[in-house]
Parts: C-alpha cells; sequence; structure tokens
C-alpha cells in the first residue's frame, strides 16, 4: 500500500513538470522574457515540494525533465540541472503566503522600465483597477540569488498579485499558475499604455471609490450573468 502512494506522488510530479514547462514556455510565447531570463515556479499541494525552471537554460529546447523539484528548505529532490537563480527568493514567498501556489519573475519591457526608475505603476485606468486592486507596488533593489527579494516581495506585494523590483524586473504570485501568468501579461500590458499615455499627456490616478468599485466588480461579477447591470437572465 505504501509503495503504491510514493508511486503516485512521482507521477503526480510528473504531472506537475509538465504544467510547469508548460507554463515556462508560455513567457515566450507572451513577450514577457528572452534568452534564459525569467523563470516560473509552481508549489505541488500534496508533498509541498516546489518545481522550478533550470537555471540558465534557454526555452527552445527545455522538456518537462528539466524542471528542477526541490524541497522548501531548497534542497533538489529531483532533476539533473541547477535550479533557478530565483529559487531561494521564490521558495521565500511560499513559505510566507500558504496561499500563493505560483510565483513567476520576468523582465518584460514596459514593467521593468517602470522598475528601473523605482516607481510603482499607478492606478489610472480601469484594468491596473480590476486586475491589481490599486497601484502596481515597487520593492526595493535586492541581490540577486539571496532571499532578499522573496523579503521584498512580501514586504510589499500587498494584496496585489504583481510586484516591481526596484532596477531589476517584475515578480507575480497566484493561486494557481494561470492567474500569476494573466498577472504577468497583465502588468505588462498596463505598464505599455501606461507609458504610452505619458507621451500622450499627464496621467493621474482614479479615485479610490473608482478603483474598488472596479476591483468589486471584476472579483465578483466579471464572466457571471451579473457583469454588466441592466442585463438579466
Amino acid at each position: 500500500m505504501h509503495h503504491s502512494c510514493s508511486k503516485e506522488n512521482t507521477s503526480m510530479l510528473e504531472e506537475l513538470k509538465e504544467e510547469v514547462c508548460r507554463g515556462n514556455l508560455a513567457l515566450p510565447k507572451h513577450g514577457l522574457v528572452i534568452w534564459t531570463g525569467g523563470n516560473l515556479s509552481v508549489r505541488d499541494p500534496e508533498t509541498g515540494y516546489i518545481v522550478i525552471k533550470p537555471s540558465g537554460m534557454l526555452y527552445d529546447g527545455m522538456t518537462p525533465d528539466d524542471m528542477v523539484v526541490v524541497d522548501p528548505e531548497g534542497r533538489i529532490v529531483e532533476g539533473t540541472r541547477g535550479p533557478s537563480s530565483d529559487t531561494s527568493s521564490h521558495l521565500y514567498v511560499y513559505k510566507h503566503r500558504p496561499d500563493v501556489m505560483s510565483v513567476i519573475h520576468t523582465h518584460s519591457t514596459f514593467a521593468t522600465a517602470w522598475a528601473a526608475t523605482g516607481q510603482p505603476i499607478p492606478c489610472c485606468l480601469t484594468a491596473v483597477a480590476d486586475e491589481f486592486g490599486g497601484p502596481i507596488p515597487c520593492g526595493a533593489y535586492a541581490s540577486i540569488g539571496t532571499e532578499e527579494i522573496g523579503e521584498q516581495i512580501i514586504e510589499h506585494i500587498g494584496d496585489s498579485p504583481a510586484i516591481l523590483l526596484r532596477q531589476h524586473g517584475v515578480f507575480t504570485i497566484g493561486a494557481t499558475m494561470e492567474k500569476a501568468i494573466k498577472a504577468a501579461v497583465m502588468v505588462e500590458d498596463v505598464a505599455r499604455t501606461i507609458t504610452f499615455a505619458k507621451i500622450v499627456g499627464q496621467i493621474e490616478s482614479l479615485p479610490q471609490a473608482d478603483i474598488d468599485a472596479n476591483h468589486d466588480r471584476y472579483m465578483i461579477r466579471y464572466g457571471t450573468s451579473a457583469a454588466s447591470r441592466g442585463v438579466t437572465k
């Protein structure tokens, strides 16, 4: 009996490695990373192990077998390659946020332009209010390869699914991998629009009441029959 249980775990991680490989490949597909930059991890709810992208590997040739499995302390459980250089920060986030099941890091151009200047992305569009519930915060500069980035994420991300790291890039989190990917796509999209908006003219933040109303509508009614007022079944 015990044997079949442990076998089940391996097969579950095989599935998870496939999912994590697919998630990592979604990053270049959405134009969020180039060359070997960026990484995505997912936590296995059963074992608590984390499956993460291998360090310094091109996305092109990546297969599920290249994914690295680490335990919450960062010990390699499975994998022939070294785990991402951001592994300790991913682990720090998982340790302090039990609700988070996926962490993503990108250097997507427009969002990272804001990170380069150390500025949060202002909540001047309904799309920012919808997805992020307010401005997208910017944490301080932190050394790569240490827990420092994780500390900045936990300290500054609040209720947002995305955060900028000063002079570095973007991190997003989610209760599922899809949600973390969506946040990474959305943060780049709004950053791009807002950067162009600054060229067009002055930008101003939405009033807090409108931010709250949009976020509430998006989180609760979006995708339901109550998405638009005045529409009934």
